[in-house]
């Protein structure tokens, strides 16, 4: 039976979570989760999420600046389960919504029908993970993404370069298990504090 994971304009992060199965044990088959080098991404990124869901840590400054958010807030991440980049992201952007209840953390697939991804365009593309924050009146108060600043200038670097795809992939993963979420929380933060 082959389970569309395209049904939802947005879901809540459990939602998100129960998607990895399926795509991992074959029992969704659609697209591009008919392609072995997809399914491999997303059994490598349910790993690496689970390892930041356990060992991730927010700092003081991180938890302080969250917490006092005083009025209500939407945060939309616009991702999917192939992306490596997400792997390391969404789980601390998890972690910072679940300091705050007036924060409410939703859920879209890039690729979904009704995805905002193209209203948030990088360069051009369609890059993820890419987190929206929205006032109580649904105003954008900023969006960030696709990666902390350190690594997107280092992905820059490794492709001006002409490294291959492969040896860059590995080093921006080496990147991410270095950093420990320092980057993302801090330019999150400073976005927070800003508005």
């Amino acid at each position: 039976m082959e389970i569309s994971v395209h049904q939802n304009e947005t879901m809540n992060y459990t939602e998100y979570l129960s998607l990895f199965d399926p795509i991992i044990d074959g029992t969704n088959k659609s697209s591009p989760y008919d392609n072995p080098h997809f399914i491999e991404y997303t059994k490598l990124n349910q790993s690496r999420m689970n390892r930041w869901h356990k060992k991730g840590e927010l700092s003081e400054n991180t938890r302080s600046t969250v917490q006092s958010i005083s009025s209500s807030q939407t945060w939309i991440v616009i991702t999917e389960p192939w992306c490596g980049d997400a792997s390391h992201i969404v789980p601390f952007i998890k972690k910072m919504a679940d300091l705050n209840p007036l924060i409410n953390l939703q859920i879209q697939l890039r690729d979904a029908v009704n995805s905002e991804i193209n209203n948030y365009l990088t360069n051009g593309g369609k890059s993820i993970p890419k987190l929206i924050v929205r006032n109580e009146d649904g105003k954008d108060l900023f969006n960030w993404g696709p990666r902390p600043k350190p690594c997107q200038d280092l992905f820059y670097e490794l492709r001006d370069k002409g490294i291959d795809p492969q040896e860059r992939k590995i080093e921006i993963q080496n990147w991410y298990n270095h950093d420990h979420g320092d980057a993302i929380q801090h330019e999150i933060v400073h976005l927070i504090k800003q508005n």
